[in-house]
């Protein structure tokens, strides 16, 4: 009883901590969306090498993004916890931005957080990602988003390990993953 109780209190935390807008993706069907295919004609916009900032309307990404995606690239909206497809993924490779495929993050930066979304204790480069100052809903919390195209990815926290001590908790579904070419192969923690 009281390890079920102690559960459900983690749950709570953690969707109060990452939680974004009270809007969360929660179908499943949502969460395992295949994002468009890099350089694909459906998104033009979409490069793993060019790091030139993209300053495009929402009606122009409303276009090319699938609607899951859109609505937290976007929209801000937050995916439910425990349910996005890298949130317990233990791959090596490179986490990139599914809007515009900005590199991100490093799997060697990932760790394993009990919030429930992928987390990350640094970014690739300096300029991978930005931040911005977010109050909503009486919280003061650090919005970060893509460095290249302004996607909302989720939010920092000063909770993370050494040797950064932080924690960019990030949504999996504004996430593409490309494996090394050493390890092609899906890993999962069970």
């Amino acid at each position: 009883m009281k390890t079920t109780i102690l559960m459900l209190a983690l749950t709570i935390i953690s969707i109060v901590s990452c939680q974004n807008k009270p809007h969360i993706i929660n179908k499943k069907s949502e969460m395992t969306e295949k994002n468009p295919a890099p350089n694909s004609p459906d998104n033009p916009y979409y490069s793993r090498a060019d790091t030139t900032e993209l300053d495009l309307p929402d009606s122009v990404w409303k276009k090319v993004l699938s609607d899951s995606i859109y609505q937290v690239a976007r929209g801000k909206a937050t995916e439910e916890a425990f349910t996005g497809k890298y949130w317990d993924y233990t791959g090596t490779g490179t986490y990139y931005c599914a809007a515009c495929g900005n590199g991100l993050f490093r799997s060697d930066s990932k760790f394993a957080s009990s919030c429930g979304w992928p987390s990350f204790f640094e970014t690739l480069r300096k300029n991978s990602v930005k931040y911005r100052p977010d109050l909503s809903y009486g919280m003061n919390r650090t919005e970060v988003i893509c460095g290249r195209c302004g996607a909302h990815l989720g939010h920092l926290f000063d909770d993370g390990p050494p040797p950064t001590g932080k924690r960019y908790c990030m949504n999996s579904i504004v996430l593409d993953f490309e494996p090394d070419e050493s390890n092609e192969s899906s890993h999962r923690n069970h």
